[in-house]
């Protein structure tokens, strides 16, 4: 009775010894500040160790160049583009979790489960409240106008979100017609192309333009910035969920994403991490710190982001964003975007 009792105690001894002692090895291209406070959690309630290796360019590549002997085990990522890379590199393991089959819809998630979205943003119209009356814009057609010449101001069309934008208008409207239209769009540019989206916001505020488009997340971090400029900024500006109508197809969206290393020592691990931020606690502080919205369908928006108003998003498979984006950067450039 006495062995017995001892092999028990062992064999507890080890399984608690090898949960404390378990790591989780991260490439992360999501800023150290935006995602400490997840992993912090994950660690306070599984016991895994969290590594982090940031970088906002270069982590496929180096991936790819350490091969077997890559100490990575979660990708996550900001954009459907940089995530694709990685599954196009086939740097990426197959996901097995009835976790993430319940808690991440099939539209936003990879058909082979190479990877999963975790957080999802809008890219949404911006226009001044003063200077342009509401219900004049609804769609992302109708920057097309030539009504709004000189009005517009953007960042460069070959940034991910942009380009991202451009795909979902070709899988929409045709290349064709997506063509003309970011011809006519570029041709109602107030200024060349520059700064990136809080630019915009400040560009509009100081009359540069009227409108813009951003990502939904920004205006958050401007009507709460410690610059009391910046909120200023927020100020001035109405945001509009484009595409609206009841046969329309929706505001398109953008996520962040992650995946299991092709070569992981410890897949388990990563798959609990994963795991983890699709569950409503972590599903829910992805609007609290970031001002984006839940990829989970049971897991409803914060207050703050429904105060901005709800709407209906593009239901395209997120991975055909991806598949278009060279489609897309080819009319940006033809087009001078």
């Amino acid at each position: 009775m006495n062995l017995i009792l001892s092999l028990i105690i062992l064999f507890l001894s080890l399984s608690f010894t090898k949960v404390i002692g378990a790591e989780v090895n991260i490439y992360s291209h999501r800023q150290p500040f935006l995602i400490n406070p997840f992993l912090e959690k994950f660690t306070a309630e599984t016991g895994i160790k969290t590594n982090v290796v940031y970088a906002t360019k270069g982590l496929a590549q180096r991936l790819k160049a350490e091969g077997k002997n890559s100490p990575a085990d979660v990708i996550l990522t900001v954009d459907i583009g940089r995530l694709y890379i990685y599954d196009d590199l086939d740097l990426l393991a197959s996901i097995d979790s009835d976790v993430l089959d319940k808690n991440i819809p099939q539209n936003l998630k990879s058909p082979e489960n190479k990877w999963v979205a975790l957080s999802k943003r809008s890219r949404v119209i911006v226009t001044s409240k003063n200077r342009v009356n509401q219900g004049e814009i609804s769609k992302i057609e109708d920057l097309a106008n030539e009504k709004w010449k000189g009005k517009i101001c953007s960042r460069p069309g070959s940034h991910v979100y942009n380009r991202a934008l451009m795909a979902s208008l070709i899988l929409s409207l045709g290349e064709k017609a997506a063509e003309e239209w970011a011809k006519k769009f570029v041709a109602n540019l107030s200024r060349r192309p520059q700064g990136n989206d809080r630019a915009q916001v400040k560009a509009i505020f100081e009359g540069q333009c009227d409108i813009s488009i951003i990502n939904n997340y920004y205006f958050g971090k401007l009507k709460y910035s410690e610059d009391t400029k910046q909120r200023e900024w927020a100020k001035s500006v109405r945001l509009i969920f484009p595409n609206q109508g009841a046969e329309d197809r929706g505001a398109h969206i953008n996520i962040s994403g992650g995946g299991v290393a092709k070569y992981s020592k410890n897949k388990k691990e990563a798959v609990a991490l994963l795991e983890f931020l699709s569950k409503a606690q972590s599903q829910k502080m992805y609007g609290e710190i970031n001002f984006e919205y839940p990829v989970n369908p049971s897991v409803e928006t914060t207050e703050e982001l429904k105060s901005w108003g709800s709407f209906k998003s593009d239901s395209l498979p997120i991975i055909s964003i991806a598949q278009k984006a060279y489609d897309a950067q080819k009319i940006i450039d033809r087009v001078g975007w």
